[in-house]
């Protein structure tokens, strides 16, 4: 598995925290604190590493509360990306609802708690119950639907 990471300026310090703590990451950006950055830049770029290798690729996005990196990673196809806030809720995400994007609020969780976090989402497997197939494939249904 491959892992991306990527931030806007408010969650720089936090991204920059995260990949001394997990080599695995790759850094996608930015690799500076520019005020004027967007997030949807970085999303953008972030997404385009991952849909090179759906099957075998992740990501993390980091922004101020999350909310906006999670908006725009789940405008493509494929990509299932979700907010969280503590190990439990990320190991649900990934264990339940197989995201493939972890979205952390960088104004809202302490760097220890978001270490924790990236801990468990690169390590919690899909659990393939019917169940979670199911509903996922429902997702696929309206993603792929023209509405």
């Amino acid at each position: 598995m491959k892992y991306f990471i990527a931030s806007d300026h408010a969650g720089l310090e936090l991204k920059n925290y995260l990949i001394k703590e997990f080599q695995e990451l790759n850094d996608v950006g930015p690799k500076e604190f520019i005020v004027e950055d967007d997030y949807p830049d970085y999303v953008y770029l972030l997404v385009e590493k991952i849909k090179k290798d759906i099957n075998n690729s992740k990501g993390i996005l980091v922004c101020k509360n999350g909310v906006g990196v999670c908006m725009v990673a789940n405008k493509f196809k494929q990509t299932r990306a979700g907010l969280t806030f503590s190990v439990d809720h990320a190991r649900t995400a990934i264990s339940d609802d197989n995201i493939n994007i972890l979205c952390l609020p960088a104004d809202f969780i302490s760097q220890e708690e978001s270490r924790k976090i990236v801990k468990e989402f690169l390590s919690t497997e899909f659990n393939p119950e019917n169940r979670h197939l199911r509903r996922l494939k429902k997702v696929s249904i309206i993603e792929n639907s023209n509405i």
